[in-house]
């Protein structure tokens, strides 16, 4: 009894160490894609931000090739191909969203602390369409993160305007996807068919999102359109881009370890983690100074992490113990 109880508080701390190091990947990722549409005058290398997020993709999904050829081709039968679809499609449109903020000029740290507005949408998404019940210590962690990202983003100082609502956004998309990712298992789905879907799906979903961004743009105003999106970086520009890429695919992986390991749920404040680690890979990357604000919100985001895998590995274990 006591070897179930410590195999159990095992494998969520293997999770919460996945997760951490996801969240170092996702910090080095967002720290290249800040840099890259930035224009050349600025230091940047001036790609287009739906261009940046296709071909980060694209790569991402080549390294991820292995793991695709693993699981097995014959795991994409389904019966809910439309549902595997939307889930594709409002995953890739939050990567577009989110890499849009950081072309408006959106800092780092605004961009990624806002993010952990994402699991309040997961709550409330899953309790108002899937039926659960979220716990008291789960609705208590949610809204501390959501706290820390407030004062972190500095909207009460600074005030709020149209791009604080850019991350927010991409954080409602992604717990929309995550939802999806719940309908679909309660529908009898395996873990290996969510995870070939979202792998083989989401690529062909960046192209048909960057044709409509690029057939809007070419039909405006003459001098008003963009370059040409496709457009690769050359020289130090290309490394970087394969670089991303390459930490896209390996956060990937370690989220699948991730989850393998532990709750989807329990493992979600975790994520929040990514919140002072991109603004200090941010920060040293590219002097990007966050506001005095940081220091009390990201303490309140880790606060809420620590709060939930003591709270929830306490009483697993007192279940497990009691059965």
């Amino acid at each position: 009894m006591n070897q179930i109880s410590s195999s159990s508080h095992t494998g969520a701390t293997s999770g919460a160490i996945f997760m951490l190091v996801a969240s170092l990947a996702f910090a080095g990722a967002n720290t290249l894609q800040a840099v890259l549409p930035t224009p050349a005058e600025y230091g940047g290398f001036g790609m287009s931000s739906t261009g940046m997020a296709f071909w980060q993709y694209v790569i991402a999904s080549v390294l991820a090739l292995p793991l695709i050829l693993r699981i097995g081709i014959k795991n994409l039968r389904t019966s809910h191909p439309l549902a595997h679809e939307v889930r594709a499609f409002v995953s890739a449109l939050g990567v577009h969203v989110f890499v849009y903020g950081f072309a408006s000029g959106v800092p780092i740290w605004q961009m990624v602390t806002l993010l952990a507005t994402g699991p309040l949408f997961i709550i409330l998404g899953s309790t108002v369409l899937l039926g659960e019940k979220a716990s008291t210590a789960r609705i208590g962690a949610a809204l501390m993160g959501f706290a820390g990202a407030i004062i972190v983003s500095g909207v009460g100082a600074d005030g709020i305007t149209w791009q604080t609502f850019v991350p927010i956004a991409a954080a409602a998309l992604w717990a929309k996807t995550d939802i999806l990712t719940k309908y679909l298992t309660q529908k009898g789905e395996s873990p290996e068919t969510l995870t070939i879907s979202l792998l083989v799906l989401v690529t062909p979903n960046h192209l048909a999102i960057l044709l409509l961004v690029t057939a809007f743009a070419w039909a405006l105003p003459a001098g008003a359109a963009p370059g040409f999106p496709f457009a690769l970086p050359t020289g130090t520009g290309l490394l970087l881009l394969l670089l991303l890429g390459a930490l896209t695919a390996a956060a990937q992986y370690l989220l699948s370890f991730a989850y393998r390991a532990a709750d989807a749920t329990f493992l979600q404040p975790f994520g929040d983690l990514k919140v002072p680690l991109g603004v200090i890979v941010g920060w040293v990357a590219l002097g990007q100074v966050p506001s005095i604000w940081f220091w009390p919100g990201a303490a309140l985001i880790i606060l809420a992490s620590l709060f939930l895998y003591l709270v929830e590995g306490r009483d697993q274990s007192s279940k497990l113990a009691t059965a």
